[in-house]
């Protein structure tokens, strides 16, 4: 089925970036009209025919900007920190703002600052840690998961199953991952984290991103282990996660959960009218 047939090709530029390499397609709506289905957002997913990301995210207008995810597969993401610094960071430079107002669909306002050394901050707002929040299918106690290895569940808007664990190199991330993402406990899926403790306050975290498989960093899986965490009595509330691309310092503070880090934005493009046309 052809699909976009009518949208000259300068209605669709996009930028590329990329925060501990997790990284981002993104299209701003406020200067050019999108349409966007599963099928266009598979497409520009595919990492060998496509763009390739792990999320794309829109932006629009909103209290100083509201933005809308999409995980790979071309489901709704109701939460993405990484792409948010990621926007929040370009926003500020270009605007000479050094906080922002974040409207996030399917999560509220979110708060962003910009400090020193090129690290964007993000308030990721309040987690969720009741059963029906997070969500799960029924009631459990969501520290102590009924699933073998005993997991913590988190809602960070997404819901996140995060494993503890001795020896995070034996865990085989791409068998497990997929299984505790369907797992029927989780009726919307979920993220999967596992953790090992380095050291106070220092975790060593790897994560299956629901929608999108085994990505090299995620901000809302971060803050959901340094949660679960803290809630396991391993950790304070600062804590610093280190993940397969970089590393992002996590503050649970009374405000909401604060996650801080580099971004990078890599390149600006256009996607043509024959990529649009062969949908």
């Amino acid at each position: 089925m052809r699909r976009m047939q009518q949208s000259p090709i300068t209605q669709w530029p996009f930028m590329k970036m990329h925060g501990l390499g997790n990284d981002f397609v993104v299209v701003d709506a406020r200067a050019h009209d999108v349409a966007l289905d599963a099928v266009l957002v598979r497409a520009l997913a595919d990492r060998h025919r496509g763009v390739g990301f792990d999320q794309l995210a829109v932006i629009s207008e909103g209290t100083d900007l509201t933005l809308t995810f999409y995980n790979a597969d071309g489901s709704h993401s109701a939460a993405c920190g990484n792409a948010t610094r990621c926007i929040a960071a370009r926003e500020m430079a270009m605007t000479g703002q050094s906080r922002l107002d974040i409207d996030i669909t399917g999560r509220g306002t979110l708060q962003a600052a910009q400090g020193a050394d090129g690290i964007t901050s993000v308030n990721m707002g309040h987690p969720q840690t009741e059963w029906q929040d997070v969500p799960l299918s029924h009631a459990v106690d969501t520290l102590a998961l009924p699933i073998e290895g005993g997991p913590v569940a988190t809602g960070m808007g997404n819901p996140h199953c995060t494993f503890f664990v001795d020896d995070l190199n034996a865990v085989d991330l791409n068998t497990t991952g997929p299984r505790i993402e369907h797992h029927p406990l989780f009726p919307e899926r979920t993220n999967v984290q596992f953790a090992q403790l380095v050291g106070p306050d220092h975790i060593r975290m790897r994560v299956w991103e629901r929608g999108t498989g085994v990505t090299l960093a995620s901000g809302s899986s971060s803050c959901a282990t340094a949660i679960a965490a803290h809630r396991r009595g391993l950790t304070g509330r600062d804590v610093r996660v280190d993940l397969d691309g970089g590393t992002l310092q996590i503050d649970w503070r009374d405000d909401g959960v604060w996650m801080s880090g580099p971004t990078a934005h890599v390149f600006d493009g256009t996607l043509t009218q024959e990529f649009l046309d062969s949908l």
